[in-house]
């Protein structure tokens, strides 16, 4: 039996005053080499909680600071498919940012973050709803809907 092995991760909905959506294509942490679009953020180091985590990802992964990510908008346990990661099961909180749209800055990225993220793009709704690439997690077109909906948030 493999030991379960849980990544916490904070992930970022960042959104630009047109409610464009930042995503990354990287490299999953597989042999097969596949790419899909996922947002902004990463694994919660030791010490950190959930937000604190969103706020160091977003400047380090963007170049963009700020000092909250407000609450929790949607939670996802999941199990990792990917054959060369170093966990089993991840749990991701997911946080929305609204900034003016800017271009991504790399200054902050680790040597892996230089290997992995492939692009940045800014997507409409419409735009991710259509696209035939790959985007984690599945769900984040209902996630994006219900962000943008009036007085939307997504449940946690």
């Amino acid at each position: 039996m493999t030991e379960r092995i849980v990544r916490p991760t904070s992930r970022l909905l960042v959104l630009d005053e047109e409610d464009r959506l930042l995503l990354m294509m990287t490299k999953a942490p597989d042999t097969s080499g596949s790419a899909r679009w996922i947002t902004p953020g990463g694994g919660v180091d030791p010490g950190e909680d959930h937000p604190t985590a969103a706020v160091r990802e977003l400047r380090e992964e963007t170049g963009q600071v700020v000092d909250d990510v407000g609450p929790v908008v949607h939670v996802d346990d999941f199990e990792v498919p990917w054959d060369a990661a170093d966990h089993t099961h991840g749990h991701a909180e997911f946080f929305v940012v609204r900034l003016p749209h800017f271009e991504v800055v790399d200054d902050g990225w680790t040597d892996d973050e230089r290997t992995d993220i492939l692009e940045s793009r800014w997507f409409t709704l419409d735009e991710l709803a259509s696209t035939s690439d790959p985007v984690e997690p599945e769900a984040l077109v209902e996630l994006l809907r219900s962000v943008l909906q009036p007085g939307g948030h997504a449940a946690p």
